[in-house]
């Protein structure tokens, strides 16, 4: 985590490489929907169905998140996907694929809400482009069920850091230490998204991967509530220099961390 916030709502339009939606593919969309409706105080709607059943979550009636049915014959993992905004996909498919990336699914239009496409890092972490038509991206932040912050844990930053600095522009700052391996992206003059690499701590059954911080009241709270509605906890919560934080998975397994804003 790094300093990730404010309490402002996203701009009209994101900034290329800018964090603008994130997505979780599942196998039982019904019960998931359950979940976090439970967990966030979500409600949904249908989206767009290219890639199968889909829908979005919605806060006070603004879009946070998208949930889809995992299609039977892509092996692509019960994970929340962070999506990086782009201004001509095309291009930023091209690119993943110079620097020495995979494009599993797209460039594809999503009805008229934009074009996505689904790729890998050199490292094998999952990620999404989006670029906007009529869907924008999520369009509330800084309350609680909201994504607070995107990281990478991977290996090591250096080489991934290049990747993701010439496919999407950003400019890093990384964390001048002997043995903490971090290095934050920058879009638009400020913090989006953080590299973490940690080596051989990476959990051998998920390898390089996104994390997704939602913003909770409180994390304690939520982590009870989590266990109750079937969730497991991964890390219990703790003290950061960013808030409290707890590393928890879902009931099909999807990792993410809920995150205590100290306002």
């Amino acid at each position: 985590m790094t300093e990730a916030r404010g309490s402002a709502a996203p701009p009209a339009r994101h900034t290329p490489g800018t964090p603008c939606w994130v997505s979780l593919m599942v196998h039982g969309m019904a019960a998931t929907q359950e979940f976090y409706g439970s967990l966030f105080g979500w409600e949904f709607m249908p989206g767009p169905q290219q890639l199968g059943p889909y829908v979005r979550a919605l806060l006070g009636g603004q879009e946070v998140a998208g949930i889809g049915q995992l299609p039977p014959d892509r092996p692509l993992p019960v994970a929340w996907t962070p999506y990086l905004a782009s201004e001509d996909i095309d291009l930023t498919a091209e690119t993943v694929r110079l620097c020495g990336g995979t494009v599993g699914v797209g460039p594809l239009d999503a009805g008229d809400a934009g074009r996505l496409v689904i790729g890998s890092d050199p490292a094998g972490a999952v990620f999404g482009v989006w670029q906007a038509a009529a869907h924008l991206g999520t369009s509330v932040a800084g309350v609680p069920g909201t994504p607070a912050w995107h990281e990478l844990l991977t290996f090591e930053t250096v080489s991934v850091a290049k990747f993701y600095e010439t496919v999407f522009g950003y400019e890093e700052e990384p964390v001048v230490s002997a043995d903490f391996d971090y290095v934050t992206l920058h879009a638009g003059g400020r913090p989006v998204a953080g590299l973490h690499g940690v080596g051989h701590a990476l959990p051998r059954d998920r390898g390089p991967h996104w994390m997704t911080y939602f913003e909770v009241a409180d994390a304690t709270a939520s982590t009870r509530l989590l266990t109750e509605l079937g969730g497991h906890v991964l890390r219990p919560p703790h003290d950061s220099p960013h808030g409290r934080v707890a590393t928890v998975a879902d009931p099909e397994g999807a990792r993410f961390a809920l995150i205590e804003n100290p306002h």
